[in-house]
């Protein structure tokens, strides 16, 4: 089954989100998916993406970063 055009969107973002928080934090893609799955990022990236993508990349990935510190994260 095909995805619509706003899953595609979302995934698209998420893939992209995530590999600006590795960049920014010095870390590989896959150890960002993890930090951020373990930390709650990325469900908070799920619930909030309605609002998370009218924000610049900087400033979601600063928001998702205070998520996971909130949660335990050590960054």
């Amino acid at each position: 089954m095909a995805m619509s055009r706003e899953e595609h969107n979302k995934v698209g973002y998420i893939i992209y989100l995530i590999s600006e928080f590795a960049d920014k934090y010095g870390i590989l893609p896959n150890q960002a998916y993890q930090y951020l799955k373990r930390h709650k990022g990325l469900e908070h990236i799920y619930q909030h993406y309605s609002v998370l993508h009218t924000f610049s990349f900087a400033d979601s990935v600063d928001c998702i970063y205070q998520v996971c510190q909130n949660n335990g994260g050590k960054l």
